[in-house]
C-alpha cells in the first residue's frame, strides 16, 4: 500500500507538474521575438520539452503505469487517442500528448496574440461581442496549427529514442556522446522539415528564427548561407545540446553513470559543449556581420516614405477616398521638393482601383504631373474581373510602368480558403468581402531605377518569396503593409521579419506602413530609421542597389535537404543495427 501510494504520487506530479513546465517553456520562447526581444530565452527554452519528452519516453519504455491507468487525470479527453495509440510503435499517452501541445499554445499563442487587435472589426458592422468571438475562433485555430507541427517533432523523438534504446551500447563516454549527437541531428532535421512544410501552408508567421530579430543580428547573419533554417538548425541544436546534457548528467540515459569512467570529465564535456557550439555559430555570423558593404555612389537612391497614419477604421468611410488622396498627394509634393528618386507609399494607401488612365480630378496622380518623380504607389489593380492588393510604379508623367501583386494574401482576410465549400458558412459570419485573388510567384518588378524585390504585408513573413526576386536580379528591398487592424505588438514582428529578409539577401531595405514602424535597413540588419506608431510621418534617406548574391540567394535552402538526408541516413543504420540483433 505504501509504495502503490508513492507510486499513484508520482504519477500524479508528473501529470501535473510536466505539462506546466512545457506550458512555461512555450510561453518563455514566446518572450524571445519583437516586441519584446528577450532573444537569449529561445536558446534554452525548447531545452525542457526535449527534457520532458525523452524521459517520459523512456519511461513508457521501461515501466509499467498500466495499474495507475484509471486514475489518470487527463483521461477523460483521451479516451479515443489511447485506443488508436495501440497502432503506434510508441506508447503514446495524454501525458505524452498533452506536452508539445500546451508547448505550442504557449508558443505561438503568446507570439502572435496580437490578433486580438482585429475584435475592434465592430466598425466593419460586427457586433463587439461577436468580433470578439470570431478572433478568439482564428487565434486558437492558428495556435492549434503551430502545435500540431510541435506534436509532429515530438513523436518524431520520440519515435527514435524508443529506436535507440532497444539498441545494446558499451557504456563509454563515445557511446553516450554518439547516441545525444544522433538525436540532436534527428531533432534538428525533424523542426527544419516541418518548418519547411510549414513555410509552404498559407498560414506562416512564428520561425524559430525570427527570435532572434532584431536584436541579434551576428546569428541571423547565418541566413546568408541558407536562409532561415540555418538559424533555426542553430536555435535547436543549441537546445538539444543543453537537454541531453541535463539527461546525462542526471543519468535518464539507458546507461547509469556510474558504470563510466571518468565521470567528471563526461560531466564537463556535456557541459561544455552547449557553450562551444553557441560560441562557434556566433563566430560564423560575426564574420559575415563584419564583411564592409563597399557601395557606390553611382547606386545610390534616395528614396522618401509617407506614413499616412489613416486608421483602417477611417478607411470604410464615405470620406476615406478623398482623405486619403489629400494626405499622400501633400505628403509627395513635400517629399519631392526635398530631391528624392522616388516616393514609397503603404499597402492601399488609395483605397481606389488604379486604372491606366486615372481621373484628372485624381489630387494623388495630378501631384505625380506637377512634381515628375516616380512613385510606388499601394492600390487595387485588376485581374480577370477580380482584385489584387498591388503596388504600381508610376512614372513622372503618370504612366504605369510595373505593377506587383500581392502573392501571399491572409487567410480569411483578403480571400476565403476552399471558397466553394466554406463560402455560405463564412458570409453569414463576415460581412466585408474577402475576395482579393493572388499575383503570381514569379513576378520581376521593374523600374526606372533596376529591379526591386517587393512584398506586401504577409508577404514578409516568406523569405523564399525574396530568394526568388533577388536571383532574377532584384537590387533593393521595398515592402508596403498596413498593420492598423492589430495590436502594437505586431508591427515590430513586421519590421523584424523584414530585417531578416534585408541580411539573407544582402540588400537595403525600405518599408513604409501605414501606422508604423516605416524604416530603412542596410543588408546587415542595422536599421538606419524608424518612425513611431500611429503618427504621419515623411521621411527620405538613402539606399544602395546591390548587385550581390548571398549563397541563399544562389542555392536556396540547402540545409535542410542535407540535413534530412543525412537524418534518413542515421534512421536506417539504427534500424539495420536492430535488425542484425
Amino acid at each position: 500500500d505504501v509504495e502503490r501510494s508513492r507510486g499513484l504520487g508520482d504519477v500524479y506530479k508528473r501529470q501535473i507538474l510536466t505539462p506546466i513546465i512545457a506550458l512555461i517553456s512555450g510561453l518563455s520562447m514566446a518572450l524571445a521575438p519583437a516586441p519584446l526581444n528577450f532573444w537569449p530565452l529561445a536558446w534554452v527554452s525548447l531545452a525542457p520539452l526535449w527534457v520532458l519528452i525523452v524521459e517520459l519516453t523512456t519511461k513508457l519504455e521501461n515501466q509499467n503505469y498500466s495499474q495507475y491507468s484509471n486514475k489518470n487525470i487527463w483521461n477523460f479527453p483521451i479516451k479515443l487517442l489511447e485506443k488508436l495509440s495501440f497502432k503506434f510503435p510508441i506508447k503514446l499517452s495524454v501525458n505524452f500528448l498533452i506536452l508539445p501541445v500546451l508547448w505550442g499554445i504557449g508558443y505561438h499563442g503568446l507570439a502572435l496574440s496580437w490578433i486580438f487587435g482585429i475584435y475592434t472589426t465592430n466598425w466593419m458592422g460586427i457586433y463587439w461581442l461577436a468580433s470578439l468571438a470570431i478572433t478568439c475562433i482564428f487565434w486558437i485555430a492558428i495556435s492549434i496549427w503551430g502545435s500540431i507541427f510541435v506534436t509532429i517533432w515530438a513523436i518524431g523523438i520520440a519515435l527514435f529514442s524508443q529506436l535507440i534504446s532497444k539498441i545494446p551500447k558499451i557504456p563509454s563516454l563515445t557511446s553516450q556522446l554518439n547516441t545525444s549527437l544522433q538525436r540532436i541531428l534527428i531533432g534538428t532535421t525533424l523542426w527544419c522539415s516541418l518548418e519547411f512544410i510549414w513555410s509552404n501552408t498559407p498560414l506562416w508567421w512564428s520561425s524559430l528564427s525570427y527570435t532572434q530579430s532584431p536584436s541579434n543580428l551576428v546569428i541571423l547573419h547565418l541566413g546568408q548561407i541558407s536562409g532561415p533554417a540555418t538559424v533555426t538548425a542553430a536555435i535547436v541544436t543549441i537546445n538539444g545540446l543543453i537537454a541531453e546534457a541535463w539527461l546525462n548528467l542526471k543519468h535518464i540515459s539507458k546507461y547509469n553513470q556510474n558504470n563510466i569512467k571518468n565521470n567528471s570529465r563526461v560531466k564537463i564535456i556535456f557541459l561544455i559543449l552547449p557553450i562551444i557550439s553557441f560560441i562557434v555559430f556566433h563566430i560564423l555570423g560575426f564574420l559575415l556581420y563584419t564583411r564592409p558593404l563597399n557601395e557606390i555612389s553611382a547606386n545610390a537612391l534616395k528614396i522618401g516614405i509617407i506614413q499616412g497614419n489613416i486608421p483602417a477604421k477611417l478607411k470604410v468611410k464615405n470620406n476615406s477616398v478623398r482623405t486619403s488622396l489629400e494626405i499622400y498627394a501633400n505628403g509627395y509634393r513635400t517629399l519631392a521638393d526635398r530631391g528624392v528618386d522616388a516616393v514609397l507609399t503603404p499597402e492601399t494607401a488609395l483605397p481606389i482601383i488604379w486604372s491606366d488612365n486615372p481621373s484628372i480630378y485624381n489630387n494623388f496622380y495630378q501631384a505625380i504631373l506637377e512634381k515628375n518623380i516616380v512613385a510606388w504607389l499601394g492600390a487595387f489593380g485588376t485581374k480577370n474581373q477580380n482584385y489584387t492588393n498591388s503596388l504600381f510604379t508610376i512614372t513622372g508623367d503618370g504612366k504605369k510602368f510595373s505593377q506587383y501583386e500581392k502573392v501571399n494574401l491572409v487567410p480569411f482576410g483578403e480571400y476565403i480558403p476552399f471558397a466553394e465549400i466554406l463560402q455560405g458558412i463564412i458570409n453569414k459570419i463576415i460581412p466585408w468581402n474577402a475576395g482579393l485573388v493572388p499575383g503570381k510567384i514569379n513576378q520581376i518588378f521593374t523600374t526606372p531605377f533596376g529591379s526591386a524585390i517587393v512584398g506586401i504585408c504577409y508577404d514578409s513573413a516568406f523569405a523564399e518569396h525574396f530568394r526568388r526576386q533577388a536571383a532574377t536580379g532584384g537590387e533593393f528591398i521595398i515592402t508596403a503593409s498596413n498593420n492598423s487592424y492589430y495590436t502594437a505588438a505586431m508591427p515590430p514582428q513586421h519590421h523584424a521579419l523584414d530585417l531578416m529578409r534585408a541580411i539573407e539577401t544582402d540588400k537595403w531595405a525600405v518599408r513604409v506602413s501605414n501606422t508604423g514602424y516605416s524604416g530603412f535597413i542596410d543588408p546587415h540588419g542595422k536599421t538606419i530609421w524608424i518612425s513611431q506608431l500611429n503618427t504621419y510621418q515623411l521621411h527620405a534617406d538613402t539606399i544602395y542597389r546591390r548587385p550581390t548574391k548571398t549563397l541563399y540567394v544562389l542555392w536556396g535552402d540547402r540545409l535542410t535537404p542535407v540535413l534530412f538526408l543525412s537524418g534518413i541516413f542515421i534512421w536506417w543504420q539504427m534500424q539495420k543495427k536492430l535488425k542484425n540483433l
